[in-house]
């Protein structure tokens, strides 16, 4: 699947080095990247409030005459944040989930030190599992930011997780690797992310019966991502839908108001909305 590419990644970065092409910045890419520093500062201020890991609550057994959940109740959601980040990119996003009726959502902070995706997959796999177990639920939805997306999909194409996820929904997720900042190749998770690396080769790789519904965010003026389309689920075995969103950029995807609707209309899907062929859907938000 190809896109268009509306901009080059680091164009914000790039005018500050060369300002004689200032000229050449569209306004929607200057609204974008002053959205983008708000934010940040923002989430800087609130960082330290999620560096501790969630408390759960143990599993308490279930009585033998005890009535089942019924069959409406919607599925514990699971938030995953991105690379050096950590539970606190979710606050509006939790919020806002939480008003429009989802009654159990968690975040999973994995490790700074992480060096391996798949060893974050596994660790996900054992949250997940144990939360169906303390819920009683047999599958959870999951929303994944960035890296968080790509563990989450690891966790679900090779480690068998299609069987307790039912949706997941990524927000500027390299699925197919992206080639940006090669500086920071030093960092193992990095590498991992790059469109050559064994792992994204991996998730290339035949998914026959994967129960998983996909759906992914992407942004249009993503800097992050290395070509822009990237950030699409484009595999023949998965049931995807890519929504592109205009108008903000990597930050913005899991605290602007209108991605957070779309994220609820896609969690409450009964069913996939389109296959991996489909045309690409839009969603403008400035």
């Amino acid at each position: 699947m190809m896109v268009s590419r509306a901009v080059q990644p680091f164009v914000p970065l790039c005018q500050r080095m060369f300002p004689g092409r200032l000229a050449g910045l569209s306004v929607a890419l200057l609204k974008a990247t002053a959205l983008e520093l708000a934010i940040l500062a923002g989430h800087l201020l609130l960082y330290p409030s999620g560096i501790i890991q969630e408390r759960h609550s143990s599993a308490l057994p279930v009585p033998p005459d005890a009535a089942t959940l019924p069959a409406e109740a919607k599925p514990p959601v699971i938030l995953l944040h991105g690379f050096i980040d950590n539970r606190s990119v979710f606050v509006l996003l939790r919020r806002n989930l939480a008003q429009h009726g989802r009654q159990h959502i968690e975040s999973l902070n994995y490790s700074p030190l992480t060096c391996d995706i798949r060893t974050a997959a596994k660790l996900l796999g054992r949250h997940i599992e144990e939360l169906c177990e303390r819920t009683g639920q047999p599958h959870v939805d999951v929303v994944g930011h960035s890296l968080g997306g790509l563990i989450a999909r690891y966790y679900v194409q090779r480690l068998g997780g299609d069987l307790h996820v039912r949706t997941l929904v990524t927000l500027g997720t390299p699925h197919s690797g992206t080639r940006v900042a090669p500086l920071a190749n030093a960092h193992p998770i990095v590498r991992q992310m790059r469109p050559t690396s064994e792992l994204i080769q991996e998730l290339r790789e035949p998914a026959p019966g994967c129960r998983t519904h996909f759906v992914s965010f992407w942004s249009d003026l993503d800097p992050l991502m290395d070509p822009l389309e990237t950030a699409c689920v484009d595999h023949p075995d998965l049931l995807a839908h890519n929504i592109r969103v205009s108008g903000i950029g990597h930050l913005a995807l899991p605290v602007h108001p209108a991605v957070a609707t779309g994220i609820r209309q896609a969690l409450d899907l009964a069913q996939p909305a389109a296959p991996a062929d489909a045309p690409t859907g839009g969603l403008t938000v400035a």
